[in-house]
């Protein structure tokens, strides 16, 4: 069984959608744990009601290790590591020891409202500063950038002269709900093959 780790810091509606999908037998997975940079975070109760481990790591306690404390949680225990509205930076061995084994979610066509600071609802309101007429979300493996890894799933949505950011964000959600699945599942079923910076399905 293919084994995952899920990293959140909200109210875990990524998350949902891989329970979903786990329990739909769309993806032949275990959640293996969900780990929050937060306490509060919803998506910790979304978990400990299907029974999944939680853990917290928290940067109040642990500053400049968090990627380490987490790399402990998970080295060995996990085949890939899913951040699901995680709004902390990996960095360090995680990253190393984890090559191409680490997944972000992000509210935008990367390159496009992507990198440092670019997160929530900001995503959305840069995008419709900028006049696009299409956004989406975007599905790539995490390295030593922000937002800079190689692209799995991109998924679009129409962006209306009428939308807020807030409205515009939900269309998004829709759309990040299957982009995570999907990309899992390519990445469980052994489907894809990363060639520098393209991700090839094979």
């Amino acid at each position: 069984m293919f084994k995952i780790a899920v990293l959140v810091s909200g109210g875990g509606t990524n998350l949902q959608s891989i329970i979903d999908s786990v329990e739909n037998e769309y993806l032949n997975c275990s959640i293996e744990m969900v780990i929050s940079n937060r306490e509060k975070a919803y998506a910790l109760e979304r978990a400990k009601k299907k029974g999944i481990k939680t853990y917290v790591v928290s940067k109040k306690n642990c500053k400049s290790c968090l990627s380490d404390e987490i790399l402990k949680i998970v080295d060995g225990k996990v085949d890939l590591i899913v951040l699901a509205g995680f709004l902390a930076i990996l960095e360090g061995k995680i990253i190393q020891k984890f090559k191409n084994r680490i997944v972000n979610i992000h509210p935008s066509l990367i390159p496009a409202f992507c990198g440092k600071g670019m997160y929530g609802v900001k995503v959305h309101e840069s995008a419709l500063e900028y006049g696009v007429k299409v956004s989406g979300c975007t599905v790539h493996f995490v390295d030593e950038g922000t937002d800079t890894g190689p692209i799995i799933v991109q998924k679009t949505v129409p962006v209306y002269s009428s939308d807020t950011p807030e409205i515009l964000q939900k269309r998004i959600l829709v759309q990040e709900h299957k982009a995570l699945p999907e990309a899992i599942k390519l990445i469980s079923e052994n489907k894809i093959k990363v060639q520098e910076r393209k991700v090839v399905t094979v």
